[in-house]
C-alpha cells in the first residue's frame, strides 16, 4: 500500500510567518516563497478488534469473527467512542419502551388482575412498543447475529439474534395468528402466550451491558490519554536576534532554540545549552525525585521543569519524541496476542455451536417431558440457554488484562513490546545481567588519586588529566573530569602519543609524563615498588587502576571506577527474595567483575565475554531448563537479549538493544525489572481469573437455563435473567482487568 509523500509547505525568507501548501509569491514583500521543512502527513487511521487484533480495517466496521464494532487504531485525547455514543442513545430509548412492556406483562400478577378483560388491548400495545426496542434497539445485534451466520464465525451475536429473534417472532405470530398455534402451544385457558416483554428486556440489559462494558473498556486506554495530554501545545523559540515567541509543538524543528521557564513542560526532546533547574521526569521514568539538569544534559519531552529555567536545543521533534515512541510502544503491544489467548480461542471455536447444539436439545426435552404448555416452556428455556451463553467474556478475558497492564507499565516506565512479553516475564526463574550500564552507571568516575612520596595529588593530576585530554578512553574523560570538578586547570600537551591498550606519553609544560598499565611502564623502566599491591587491593575493590610516571619515575597511581546505580543492591535483593536467580556475564576482567558482584551478592559471575561468548552462555542456561531474562543496554548485549526467552534493554543504552529486546526499561535501572515482573505475575493472576470466572459462569448458567434445576426445585431461569447474567459476566471480566491499575507493585 503506497505511502502519501510528505506535503511540503512553502515561506517568505522575509516573512516566515507568511506560509502556503504550494509556490507562490508573498502577500507582504512580494518575494517568491520558498520551501520550507517538509512536514509529514499525519498517521492514516485503521480500525481494529479488540479481540482479534489480526482483524485490521481502512474503515470503521464490526469484527467478521467476535461481531465487535473494530476501535482505531491511533489515540485521541478527547475522541468519544462513536460506538458508546450509539449504544448509549440506543438502550435510553429502549429503556423507555420496554418500562412500559415490563409492567404490562406483570400486571397478571397485580391483585385481582385488573386487566385481565383487556387481555388482547395490552397484547397489541406490547407489541407496539417492543417492535422499536427490537428492530431498531436491537438491530446491530441482529445484523451482526445474521453476518456471523453468514461468514460461519459464530460468536456472542450469534446467541443473542436468536435468542431474541425467536422470542420476538414467536410472539409476533402468537397476536397475529393465535388460530396456527396447536393445543401444545395454548394455556389452560386456551390462550398462546406472548414473550414479548422476554425480547424487549433481553434486547435492553444487552444494551446496558454493552454501555457499561464499552464504558469499562474506554478506560483502559487510561494511561495513553494520560500520555498525550502531558504534551504541551506551544514553546518558547529564541530567534537568532535573541527575542522570543510562542510558537506551535508543531512548527518546532530540530536544531530551535528553546527557553523553557519555571513550571512550564520540556516542549521536546533535546539538550540544556544554559541556565540549570530540577526536572521532574516521573511521566517517563515512574520516580517521583526531580533530576537535576545543566548544559549538556538530555532533556525528555513532556517532562516538567521545576523552579529554575533554561535553554535548550531541540533534537528530537514530532513522533520522534520518547513520548511519542512510548504511546506507539504501548497502543501495538495492546494490540498483540498473549500465548494463553490460543486457550480462550480453541474454547471458543467449538462453544458456540455446542450452545446452539444444547438448546436444540433443551428445546425437545421440554416439548416431550415438559408441562403444560410443553411448546411454550420448550421455546422459552431455549431462548434462556442462547442468552446466558456468553463467549464475549471468555474472548475479553485476555485482551482487557494485557491493555491494562501496557498502560500501566508505561506509567512506571516499563515499556513492553507485545503481550508475550508480559506473559513470559514472569515465569522467569534467572536473570542474566550485563555489568556496565546496567548494574553500574556507565559513566567512570575518578576515584582516588594516590601520589608518590613527594608528590603533590593536585600537581600530579593536572599533569596527568593534561596528558589524557588528547586521548579518546572512556577513562581518559573521567580523569579530566575528575580534574575539572576539583577546579584544576590543564596545560598544553606536545609529543603525544598512545600505545592501544597498554598505555599513553607526552610532555606537558616540560616534563615527560606517562600514563598507562603495569607492564606499559615496567617496559619503559619504571620502578613501580609497593604500589603493585595497592593496586592490587583497589582492583579487588572494582576499581581500574593506571599508573603514572613523570620522567622516567613513579609519580603514583589513579583509581578509576564506575558506581554501582543506587537502586541495585536493593533490586537485586528483591529479586533473589522471589526466586530469581541473578547471574553477571561481563567483557570485564573478572576481578573487578567478582568485587562488584561481591557487593551486591550476585549468584554467578562469568567474566571477560565476548558478545557471541554472552550468547552462548544464555543459550546454554537454557539447555540446562531455566527460563532466562537478559537484561543489558549496548550493541554488544543485542544478540543475548534476542536470544533470551525475554529481553530486558535499559532505556539509557542503545537503540540496537532496545530494538532487540521485548522489554524496555526507561529509567534504565534494575527497579524497573522488579516492577516488570511483578506486573507480569499480576497480569497472568487476573488472565487467570477472568478465564476462570468466563469458564465456571458458563459451566453454572447453561444447564440452570437448560432447566436443570426444575425436577428437584421446580426452579425455571427467565430469559430476562439470562440476559442480565450475560451482561454482567462481560462487564465482570473488564472490571477485574481494571484491578491491574490499583496492583502493588
Amino acid at each position: 500500500m503506497a505511502t502519501p509523500e510528505a506535503e511540503t509547505i512553502h515561506t517568505c525568507p522575509m516573512h516566515p510567518e507568511v506560509k502556503s501548501e504550494g509556490p507562490g509569491s508573498c502577500p507582504r514583500c512580494g518575494m517568491a516563497l520558498e520551501p520550507a521543512v517538509p512536514v509529514a502527513p499525519a498517521a492514516r487511521t485503521q480500525w481494529t478488534c479488540p479481540m482479534h487484533p489480526e482483524v485490521v480495517r481502512d474503515v470503521a466496521a464490526s469484527c467478521p469473527i467476535c461481531g465487535m464494532a473494530l476501535e482505531p487504531n491511533t489515540f485521541s485525547f478527547d475522541r468519544e467512542n462513536p460506538e458508546l455514543t450509539d449504544m448509549r442513545r440506543r438502550f435510553r430509548w429502549s429503556l423507555a419502551l420496554t418500562l412500559p412492556v415490563f409492567v404490562l406483562a406483570m400486571s397478571e400478577m397485580f391483585p385481582g388482575n385488573p386487566l385481565e378483560t383487556e387481555r388482547a388491548l395490552v397484547v397489541w400495545i406490547q407489541l407496539l412498543l417492543t417492535s422499536p426496542v427490537v428492530l431498531w434497539g436491537g438491530w446491530p445485534f441482529l445484523q451482526r447475529g445474521w453476518a456471523s451466520i453468514a461468514s460461519r464465525h459464530l460468536n456472542m451475536f450469534t446467541l443473542i439474534a436468536l435468542g431474541t429473534g425467536a422470542a420476538y417472532l414467536y410472539s409476533l405470530a402468537a397476536t397475529l395468528v393465535p388460530e396456527v398455534f396447536p393445543k401444545s402451544f395454548r394455556t389452560d385457558a386456551g390462550g398462546v402466550p406472548v414473550y414479548f416483554e422476554a425480547a424487549a428486556v433481553i434486547v435492553t440489559l444487552v444494551l446496558m451491558g454493552q454501555v457499561l462494558e464499552l464504558r469499562a473498556r474506554h478506560q483502559t486506554g487510561t494511561a495513553i490519554r494520560a500520555l498525550l495530554g502531558l504534551a504541551p501545545h506551544t514553546a518558547r523559540r529564541v530567534r537568532e536576534d535573541g527575542s522570543e515567541e510562542d510558537v506551535p509543538l508543531n512548527d518546532v524543528r530540530p536544531g530551535d532554540r528553546l527557553r523553557v521557564r519555571p513550571g512550564e513542560k520540556v516542549p521536546v526532546d533535546g539538550v540544556v545549552l544554559d541556565g540549570a533547574s530540577a526536572v521532574d521526569e516521573s511521566m517517563v521514568t515512574g520516580e517521583a525525585i526531580p533530576v537535576e539538569k545543566g548544559p549538556g544534559h538530555q532533556l525528555v519531552g513532556a517532562t516538567v521543569n521545576g523552579s529554575g529555567t533554561f535553554l535548550m536545543r531541540a533534537e528530537r521533534v514530532g513522533a520522534e519524541t520518547l513520548l511519542a515512541q512510548i504511546v506507539q510502544m504501548v497502543a501495538k503491544a495492546q494490540r498483540s496476542r498473549a500465548p494463553i489467548q490460543k486457550l480462550a480461542d480453541s474454547v471458543a471455536g467449538f462453544f458456540v455451536p455446542a450452545v446452539i447444539g444444547i438448546a436444540a436439545c433443551s428445546f425437545v426435552a421440554w416439548a416431550l417431558l415438559g408441562p403444560p404448555p410443553p411448546m411454550a416452556h420448550a421455546l422459552i428455556n431455549a431462548v434462556a440457554v442462547l442468552i446466558i451463553a456468553c463467549p464475549c467474556a471468555l474472548g475479553l478475558a485476555t485482551p482487557m488484562s494485557i491493555m491494562v497492564a501496557t498502560g500501566r507499565g508505561a506509567t512506571l516506565g516499563v515499556l513492553f513490546r507485545d503481550a508475550e512479553a508480559i506473559e513470559v516475564l514472569g515465569s522467569i526463574d534467572t536473570l542474566v545481567v550485563d555489568k556496565t550500564g546496567t548494574l553500574t552507571e556507565g559513566k567512570p568516575r575518578l576515584m582516588l588519586v594516590r601520589p608518590a612520596k613527594g608528590w603533590d595529588e593536585a600537581v600530579l593530576l593536572r599533569l596527568v588529566a593534561s596528558l589524557e585530554r588528547g586521548s579518546e578512553h572512556p577513562l581518559a574523560g573521567a580523569i579530566v573530569a575528575g580534574a575539572q570538578s576539583r577546579g584544576i586547570e590543564l596545560a598544553p600537551v606536545e609529543g603525544f602519543d598512545s600505545v592501544t591498550g597498554r598505555g599513553i606519553t607526552g610532555r606537558v609544560e616540560g616534563r615527560e609524563v606517562t600514563l598507562g598499565n603495569a607492564s606499559f611502564l615496567a617496559s619503559r623502566g619504571v620502578d613501580l615498588g609497593d604500589s603493585i599491591a595497592t593496586a592490587e587491593r583497589l582492583r579487588r575493590e572494582g576499581q581500574t587502576v593506571l599508573f603514572a610516571a613523570v620522567d622516567g619515575r613513579a609519580a603514583g597511581l589513579l583509581g578509576v571506577a564506575d558506581p554501582l546505580k543506587e537502586s541495585t543492591p536493593e533490586a537485586i535483593r528483591q529479586l533473589k527474595s522471589e526466586g530469581v536467580r541473578v547471574v553477571m556475564l561481563t567483557g570485564d576482567g573478572a576481578t573487578t567483575a567478582r568485587a562488584v558482584a561481591s557487593r551486591i551478592a550476585i549468584d554467578q559471575v562469568i567474566a571477560d565475554l565476548l558478545p557471541e561468548q554472552k550468547l552462548e552462555t544464555v543459550k546454554r542456561l537454557q539447555e540446562q531448563g531455566q527460563r532466562v531474562a537478559m537484561a543489558g543496554d549496548g550493541i554488544n548485549d543485542a544478540p543475548a537479549l534476542a536470544q533470551a526467552d525475554v529481553g530486558l534493554a535499559m532505556g539509557t543504552g542503545t537503540d540496537v538493544a532496545m530494538e532487540s529486546a521485548g522489554v524496555t526499561l526507561v529509567k534504565g535501572d534494575l527497579v524497573g525489572i522488579l516492577r516488570a515482573r511483578r506486573l507480569s505475575r499480576a497480569t497472568m493472576r487476573n488472565i487467570r481469573q477472568n478465564l476462570f470466572f468466563a469458564f465456571v459462569y458458563n459451566a453454572i448458567g447453561v444447564p440452570i437455563a437448560a432447566g436443570a434445576l426444575y425436577p428437584a426445585f421446580g426452579l425455571l431461569l427467565s430469559p430476562m435473567i439470562a440476559a442480565a447474567a450475560m451482561s454482567m459476566s462481560s462487564l465482570s471480566v473488564v472490571a477485574n482487568a481494571l484491578r491491574l491499575n490499583h496492583a502493588r507493585l
